[in-house]
């Protein structure tokens, strides 16, 4: 999966922050969607590589716990986290115990499972 994170931040439309991120998304299927960051001169009005990734699957008919585990790379020798926009999507459709693992451009690695990296969610159930 490093080498498709790698070549996939060549793709990447990050003129302002130059910080490249790159995302898979693994449904149960075994189907993979991609994403990348893409920026705006509106800060607001850009989006993360997970969600695009995430909102990718959405629209090619995959629906909340289809999602089986997440791979992002950012362009860094460290590692990084998502943002907690994308870690909001990620716990909206998500199950608990599924994966996401993060990594440098180095190839180091750091896994997490959805409750760790998002230990206190706001679900649907706060909304009751």
């Amino acid at each position: 999966m490093k080498e498709k994170l790698l070549q996939l931040l060549n793709k990447s439309y990050s003129p302002y922050s130059k910080f490249r991120v790159a995302a898979i998304v693994v449904m149960k299927d075994g189907k993979e969607f991609e994403g990348v960051n893409v920026e705006n001169s509106s800060y607001g009005a850009s989006i993360c590589a997970e969600r695009n990734a995430i909102t990718t699957a959405i629209s090619n008919g995959y629906t909340k716990n289809d999602f089986e585990r997440l791979y992002v790379m950012c362009d860094s020798e460290k590692i990084s986290t998502c943002c907690f926009l994308c870690r909001q999507m990620i716990v909206e459709l998500f199950e608990k115990d599924k994966k996401v693992i993060c990594m440098s451009n180095k190839g180091e690695v750091k896994e997490f499972t959805i409750e760790e990296l998002c230990p206190y969610p706001f679900t649907e159930e706060d909304l009751k």
